[in-house]
């Protein structure tokens, strides 16, 4: 049986939210909102593309088990673009079947990812990166009570870079 190569899934390029780039690349955008359903898209994007990388899950040689998994997360990305109702039991089931089954995968995936999907994904997170997360769910509450217009992104950046001046 001949493997059909994986191809990658490409994010939306959102200002200020690819780390390591230079800010000076952003400039000449516009400014733009960024949803959280945009920012957790190309979260999972991403994580799928940098799987995807993985010795494990490219070659000739892979396991049709790696193989499935892999089309189970691009599943994943199409059900959560789509807004899919089961989107998030898949992610959750997903997240966790990543930790046990791959655990050397686990920094490839952002952690926003666990929490976005909860449940048992929040077992894998810290104290101090939940308490962060329940400040942003805060903010975000806060900012949809006032009906004002949301930067998730940016919202995102003030409690977990609170000292940071970057903006996009």
């Amino acid at each position: 049986m001949k493997i059909q190569a994986k191809r990658p899934i490409v994010p939306v390029l959102l200002p200020g939210f690819l780390p390591g780039r230079p800010d000076s690349i952003w400039h000449t955008l516009e400014h733009r909102v960024t949803d959280s359903h945009a920012f957790h898209l190309n979260l999972l994007k991403i994580a799928y593309n940098n799987l995807l990388q993985q010795d494990a899950f490219k070659g000739e040689d892979a396991d049709p088990v790696n193989l499935e998994f892999l089309d189970q997360f691009s599943e994943l990305v199409e059900g959560y673009e789509t807004h899919q109702p089961d989107a998030f039991d898949a992610g959750q089931d997903l997240m966790v079947r990543l930790v046990r089954t791959y655990p050397q995968y686990v920094h490839l995936v952002a952690r926003d990812l666990f929490w976005l999907f909860g449940g048992e994904c929040l077992h894998f997170m810290s104290d101090e990166e939940i308490n962060q997360f329940q400040q942003l769910d805060e903010a975000l509450a806060e900012a949809e009570a006032q009906q004002s217009e949301i930067d998730y992104l940016q919202l995102r950046q003030a409690v977990f870079e609170p000292g940071s001046d970057t903006k996009h």
